[in-house]
């Protein structure tokens, strides 16, 4: 029995290629057993820094006065053509639609041209890189001065009650031509800083875009909230004083304005790069990796006289564009149509404004929730998700209202205050949804238009807005008493509904399906079909989904 014993070794070291590789076959000899083979723990992303303060508070000061001045000059005007011209309704309806029928003619050749930095918007990336500075402050400068000479005109009317009604109307026909100037203005800053701007910042860091699109949104909100509330009281106190202080205000922030968009021009050298056709990325997907799309002859000759308008039309971020413009034909929302109605249903002043506090409270908390909904589904499926919600409150709210007998009588109760609570609750409950999906949309734009041409696809899909806009106004101008506010309850709540359609048809166009049945059996056997047909493995406690950027694919924790 001696013999073994030293026969025993010699073929150790005939096999040592097979004795190095067997730990390595096994995840928990070198590995916590949560993690999969298949994907090392070094291709783990790490958490993206955030952006310094140097950059996101001078731009968030920039926009805040810019979106304060707008809102209180917006409202203000209102009030002040409501002193100057007593017992008619005729001067303000006139200067509102003037104001918004520029914006709907206008913004999409002077808008787009100017952001885009040409003038055609063919995406030819001809401006500099100083055009960007250029743009954003001759915009604060322009707005900024259209106020003031309004003020004036304003105060002077106010001030000479016995002026001949010629040179009234003549000074009248003034304040909506500074009214239109105004307006472009807005939007040229608006889209050049939050669908150029925003995007060059941020760069590929999809965390930072979501959190400063929120940050804006939430900017956006309290102004709407604050600008008119603020300038309302002064006018309760006095007209006189309501108008010098929004001069004033003009006037002071323009300075801060002008040197804080510069403060960022300077700090981020990006945004001194010209424009230029972006590559697609490895996560875009067939549809977003080129914008020509093939046209027919009757769209290649429209595309001849009309050359923004259908590149607007075939670009493959239309659907939830004209989704959310279509959100802008409602009277579901408390601005003037749906307050003059709660008012005729014995609602108080102060009721309407806790209601109104109330939904901007509603409104900010859809800037916190959205990016943690889209950090976990991404954009696209958030989307679907907060216009779900959306239509399930509204429709919940408009049947309430509905059986309530809301706009059915015409003896002054117009449907009762338990009616129209029915509809407060509703709308009041869907501003969630409502600012949820405008930031999912907004950020699936900002990734599916390439930079040459971000400029002329906002003004285009702003001129909708508007126009859907002007038509909810008409829809109250033709049904225009309480007892007939149900039609444009209904309008509104089929024109919502045609939006959550179209998205769907998006949803589906770009993720397969819009239910999970299939994706469900599949991750019970630990794989995923990917869109080429082959299964798979998953990351325990992970699933597929579409967070990337441009609708790629992501994944999100189960």
């Amino acid at each position: 029995m001696p013999s073994p014993s030293p026969a025993s070794p010699q073929p150790q070291p005939l096999h040592p290629p097979q004795s190095t590789p067997t730990p390595t076959l096994t995840p928990a000899h070198n590995h916590n057993h949560e993690h999969s083979p298949l994907l090392p723990p070094q291709s783990i992303p790490e958490e993206p820094p955030h952006l310094p303060t140097s950059i996101t508070l001078p731009l968030s000061l920039s926009h805040l006065l810019s979106t304060w001045n707008s809102r209180t000059f917006e409202f203000g005007a209102v009030l002040f053509l409501a002193t100057i011209f007593p017992g008619t309704l005729l001067p303000t309806s006139l200067y509102a639609l003037v104001r918004a029928g520029a914006a709907v003619v206008c913004a999409p050749w002077v808008v787009g041209g100017l952001v885009d930095g040409d003038g055609d918007g063919d995406g030819d990336g001809d401006g500099d890189g100083e055009r960007r500075l250029r743009v954003v402050r001759g915009s604060i400068v322009g707005q900024r001065i259209a106020v003031a000479a309004s003020c004036l005109c304003f105060w002077y009317l106010w001030y000479d009650t016995a002026i001949k009604p010629p040179l009234r109307y003549g000074i009248f026909a003034v304040l909506a031509l500074l009214a239109c100037v105004e307006k472009l203005a807005a939007i040229l800053n608006l889209v050049a800083v939050e669908r150029d701007w925003v995007i060059v910042i941020v760069g590929d860091n999809e965390k930072n875009l979501r959190d400063l699109n929120s940050q804006m949104r939430r900017i956006d909100l309290c102004c709407k909230l604050g600008g008119p509330l603020f300038i309302a009281l002064l006018d309760g106190i006095s007209t006189n004083i309501a108008i010098l202080t929004t001069l004033a205000m003009n006037i002071l922030s323009v300075g801060v304005e002008y040197y804080a968009i510069a403060n960022v021009f300077n700090t981020v050298p990006t945004l001194r790069h010209p424009p230029t056709l972006s590559t697609p990325t490895p996560t875009t997907t067939s549809t977003s990796s080129s914008e020509t799309t093939t046209t027919t002859p009757f769209l290649s000759t429209l595309q001849s006289l009309f050359p923004a308008f259908i590149f607007y039309l075939t670009h493959p971020a239309f659907l939830p564009s004209i989704s959310l413009s279509l959100l802008y034909f409602t009277v579901l929302s408390f601005g003037g149509n749906m307050v003059a109605y709660l008012l005729s249903a014995h609602y108080s002043s102060t009721n309407v404004g806790i209601i109104r506090t109330v939904a901007v409270i509603f409104e900010i908390s859809a800037t916190w929730i959205a990016p943690g909904v889209m950090s976990r589904m991404g954009p696209v499926r958030a989307g679907m998700w907060f216009l779900s919600w959306q239509m399930i409150w509204l429709t919940g709210g408009v049947v309430g209202f509905l059986r309530g007998g809301g706009g059915k009588n015409d003896d002054g109760d117009d449907g009762g205050f338990l009616a129209a609570s029915w509809l407060v609750v509703g709308v009041v409950a869907s501003r969630v949804g409502l600012w949820g999906f405008d930031l999912c949309a907004q950020i699936i734009i900002q990734e599916e238009v390439s930079p040459p041409t971000r400029g002329t696809f906002s003004s285009i899909e702003s001129s909708f807005q508007n126009t859907f806009e002007l038509a909810s106004f008409a829809a109250t101008m033709v049904f225009s008493r309480p007892d007939q506010f149900r039609y444009p309850v209904l309008m509104s709540c089929g024109a919502i509904y045609v939006a959550g359609a179209l998205y769907a048809a998006f949803v589906r166009r770009r993720r397969g399906h819009l239910l999970h049945f299939s994706k469900c059996v599949g991750e019970v056997k630990g794989k995923k079909r990917g869109d080429d047909g082959v299964e798979r493995p998953l990351l325990p406690g992970l699933v597929e989904g579409d967070g990337g950027r441009e609708g790629g694919r992501g994944r999100e924790e189960v």
